[in-house]
């Protein structure tokens, strides 16, 4: 039987596991998926070696970046970003091939299409880990222009929390959170920017997809903003892993 799985630590919320053990069952597809939390990427050579049957993985937090260094190839996605959490293991010959892509662009382009207004021209990007860098590549696509926040930065061209005023807040209608600020359990946590100034102009979108109402999206509709969650990018990208694994 095919085998697919996830690498990352912890995994205790996967939604891949999930979303393809469910994916497999329903679509009658005989293959199996399974969770390899591994505290060290040291360890994805062994697991490669171990399982012959392994075709595919998902990669998470903490491997995105980390895990490039032990693949054949990139992609155009994959090297645009720095980020990987799709690797191909072609099998073809004796030695596996590992091909690396980033899904989440596709994503969040994908799902960000369907939130879009003419009238968003610019946009906040809450971060500058992985996650962040995939939203650049998207935004770069969309032509959308951006600008980076960060508490931790010092950057000339990375906009502070602390500096973010009424103007810029308005003039920006796309505001999106590529933070962990948020993630289940500590769901208490959100960015600390001016709610205040937020309108239904606005749209407001979080990675985050569990809880579903993040601190900061609630925030944002109370003000009247459009919000979406990050669901519909992670179903998203996940049925383009699925195509990467079996092209």
């Amino acid at each position: 039987m095919e085998l697919y799985g996830l690498i990352g630590f912890p995994l205790e919320h996967s939604f891949s596991y999930k979303y393809f053990t469910k994916k497999f069952k329903e679509e009658k597809i005989d293959a199996d998926y399974k969770n390899f939390p591994i505290e060290n990427i040291k360890s994805l050579p062994e697991i490669i070696e171990k399982h012959s049957n392994l075709l595919g993985l998902s990669v998470t937090s903490p491997y995105k970046k980390q895990v490039i260094p032990y693949l054949d190839k990139l992609d155009i996605s994959a090297e645009k970003v720095g980020a990987v959490n799709c690797i191909k293991i072609d099998r073809t010959n004796k030695t596996p091939v590992l091909i690396g892509y980033n899904t989440d662009v596709f994503g969040f382009t994908e799902s960000l299409k369907l939130l879009l207004t003419s009238k968003i021209k610019t946009g906040l990007i809450l971060g500058t880990g992985g996650a962040a860098k995939a939203v650049e590549y998207s935004l770069q696509k969309l032509d959308i222009t951006y600008k980076f926040v960060s508490s931790s930065s010092k950057a000339t061209n990375i906009l502070s929390y602390s500096g973010l005023t009424k103007e810029i807040i308005k003039e920006n209608l796309l505001i999106i959170n590529a933070t962990p600020l948020g993630m289940l359990p500590e769901t208490d946590k959100f960015p600390k920017i001016p709610y205040e100034f937020i309108n239904k102009e606005h749209t407001c979108f979080d990675l985050i997809y569990n809880p579903e109402e993040t601190v900061f999206l609630r925030k944002s509709k109370q003000k009247g903003a459009k919000i979406s969650n990050g669901l519909k990018m992670l179903e998203l990208q996940a049925e383009k892993a699925w195509g990467n694994f079996n092209s």
